[in-house]
């Protein structure tokens, strides 16, 4: 779907299923006695009382006025206070009061009952499905948090398809490589699962925001005595913050603790990044060959590290 109006006219689709969905979900009569905006600052306060109208504002992009008479409605009905704060006394405090909180606790069990209906139509398997891409949309919509944890795992039963795919699908997009790389990938991790419980051997999946955004693996080869760094793989979305560093630092320390001599890898020369983080690694420029690749011919390099 390369087509910028095709890709508008999908969104506006998923748009239009959406808000049916969220439509039947506000149906009710607990929730006709509040509008949406209203039921939004209930729920926001709920969560953070007492807060600054400021505050609250700038998390549900109300603009000055309408916060305003929004909150002044809600105080009319006994549902909150507002006052002004201790330390600054330009600015308001709003809290919600006993009987605000009492209407929090029946929105939020009518919601919950709600959802749990829209779920109960799915088996587990889609369920989780479900789940997996609203967390898609909201890592990638909503606002990420600038101190994302970095998580380095051993690859389990799922993940080792998930690498073949994402070496054939970002190879193919971004440098047209055919599907015979995919299907050399493919080898490789048959090969690697083959040989489970090799102790020379080793993995590691990186995670950002509990998603799986790079690969690396550590693998003998055939003399025993040099191990063979396969498969890094990056997401865009984890390029520039390091995680190739770190895959390669990790393999590489596994190859020096597991008494290997040295370690080699293959690449080709329009990987100009990847070079980058081998030849800060300590990896130099063994030998290289001009090959008919996945496509179109190529410079192929080893790089090789004195462990």
């Amino acid at each position: 779907m390369n087509n910028s109006a095709d890709r508008v006219a999908t969104v506006r689709a998923f748009n239009r299923l959406y808000t049916g969905v969220i439509g039947v979900l506000d149906e009710g009569p607990a929730d006709a006695e509040y509008t949406l905006s209203e039921a939004r600052v209930i729920f926001e306060l709920a969560q953070q009382d007492p807060t600054q109208v400021t505050d609250l504002r700038k998390r549900l992009h109300l603009d000055a006025g309408y916060a305003s008479r929004l909150l002044g409605r809600l105080e009319g009905r006994g549902l909150l206070t507002r006052e002004r704060s201790d330390e600054d006394a330009r600015r308001q405090v709003i809290r919600l009061t006993e009987a605000g909180r009492n209407a929090f606790a029946v929105l939020d069990a009518r919601s919950v009952d709600r959802i749990g209906s829209l779920l109960g139509r799915f088996a587990d398997d889609e369920q989780q499905r479900l789940l997996g891409a609203m967390g898609t949309i909201t890592s990638l919509v909503g606002e990420r948090a600038s101190d994302s944890t970095l998580v380095l795992r051993p690859p389990r039963p799922g993940d080792f398809g998930w690498v073949v795919h994402r070496h054939g699908a970002l190879y193919s997009r971004e440098h047209g490589w055919d599907e015979r790389f995919e299907a050399l990938v493919a080898r490789v991790v048959a090969d690697y699962v083959d040989k489970r419980g090799e102790p020379r051997q080793a993995g590691w999946i990186a995670e950002l925001h509990g998603e799986r955004v790079g690969s690396v693996f550590c693998m003998p080869a055939e003399d025993g005595v040099t191990a063979k760094l396969r498969m890094l793989l990056l997401e865009p979305a984890a390029r520039g913050r390091g995680v190739g560093k770190r895959l390669v630092a990790e393999c590489v320390e596994f190859a020096r603790g597991s008494g290997y001599q040295a370690m080699e890898l293959w690449t080709v020369s329009l990987l100009d990044a990847a070079r980058g983080i081998y030849r800060k690694a300590g990896f130099q420029l063994a030998s290289e060959e001009t090959i008919a690749g996945f496509g179109y011919e190529l410079t192929g390099q080893t790089w090789r590290l004195e462990l």
